[in-house]
């Protein structure tokens, strides 16, 4: 059978360069995480809602520096766009212009892009902290329960049952109504925000949990962990040099979905005022005050409400990718 011209082409060049005393190519290894960075590249879907999480952390950091440049102050009411007869934007689209990109807030005419923007660094940043808290609780019970098994697994087991089963929207609504005004050196919103990233995360720590408990009772047993412990190695390093970096993709998958997941919750706990307090801006405080006035205004709900969609959107479409690209096996 006679050999591909591309096959005896190869095999002629590789000879000549034999001949010639260059060395040939030695074969490329790739690391797992380079080949799940090849497969997210081809995924277009999750790379544009890569860039636009990119995008929207890029806003909350430099936030101030966005609206000096396209905006006014939060804070600053403009009371001049605002019609004293009903409370309304003066302006059509509830008062978008060149001077307010997004329109005027009704009853204040405080600039909505401006809002937008600072409700953007709330929410991210409680839904990042969060993450992490839920991340590093979850990571640490879920690897001790499955690797050690026994009493441990059924007590962390079961107080994962139990905080699952807890309602929490209702318990941190009871929590923030009893906070003082002032903790940890905290004061207003600032109190608040720190609330909400610890009930969240400690609420949270329990989806992880389950995920890492499961991995770790299959890796516990794999050939590399029994030549570590064959060897003299203890449990410690065990645990966190030989267990720990192969739970890193799951890890990875989970917290880039529970994300947007924690964007919805503190959206929601502001919409129902256990958020931050006014006037720090925040999406689901617009929108609470929208309610009253959606009729008139409509703009005024559905600028705040685009933002939580868009946001949740890229963030779900950028996990599911990661998750493909980590666990092709496991794809939809």
């Amino acid at each position: 059978m006679t050999a591909p011209l591309h096959d005896t082409n190869a095999a002629e060049t590789a000879a000549v360069d034999v001949a010639a005393g260059v060395p040939a190519k030695a074969i490329e290894g790739r690391s797992p995480w380079r080949i799940a960075w090849i497969r997210l590249k081809r995924d277009k879907v999750a790379l544009t809602g890569g860039i636009v999480v990119l995008l929207l952390i890029l806003v909350a950091i430099f936030a101030p520096v966005i609206v000096g440049l396209l905006g006014h102050p939060p804070n600053e009411f403009h009371e001049e766009t605002i019609d004293p007869l009903f409370s309304t934007p003066k302006e059509a689209w509830g008062g978008i212009s060149s001077d307010f990109l997004f329109g005027v807030e009704p009853g204040n005419g405080r600039d909505v892009f401006s809002r937008v923007v600072y409700g953007a660094r709330v929410s991210l940043l409680v839904a990042f902290l969060a993450a992490v808290v839920a991340v590093v609780i979850g990571t640490v019970l879920g690897i001790v329960a499955g690797y050690f098994g026994g009493w441990i697994d059924a007590v962390v087991s079961r107080v994962m049952d139990l905080l699952l089963a807890f309602p929490q929207l209702l318990f941190i609504i009871a929590l923030v109504s009893v906070v003082p005004n002032s903790l940890w050196g905290l004061s207003g919103s600032g109190v608040r925000m720190a609330v909400l990233i610890a009930v969240i995360g400690f609420f949270g720590w329990p989806y992880v949990g389950r995920i890492v408990r499961g991995q770790t009772l299959s890796l516990r047993e794999r050939e590399y962990v029994e030549a570590a412990r064959s060897l003299g190695a203890g449990r410690l390093y065990i645990l966190f040099r030989e267990l720990l970096p192969n739970l890193v993709a799951p890890i990875t998958v989970y917290a880039t979905l529970m994300i947007p997941t924690n964007v919805l919750t503190e959206a929601a706990l502001s919409f129902l005022g256990a958020g931050v307090k006014p006037p720090t801006a925040s999406w689901g405080q617009m929108l609470s005050k929208a309610v009253s006035t959606y009729e008139a205004d409509p703009m005024f709900m559905i600028i705040p409400g685009l933002a939580i969609f868009v946001t949740v959107l890229a963030f779900n479409l950028f996990g599911d990718g990661v998750r493909d690209a980590l666990d092709p096996k496991g794809s939809r």
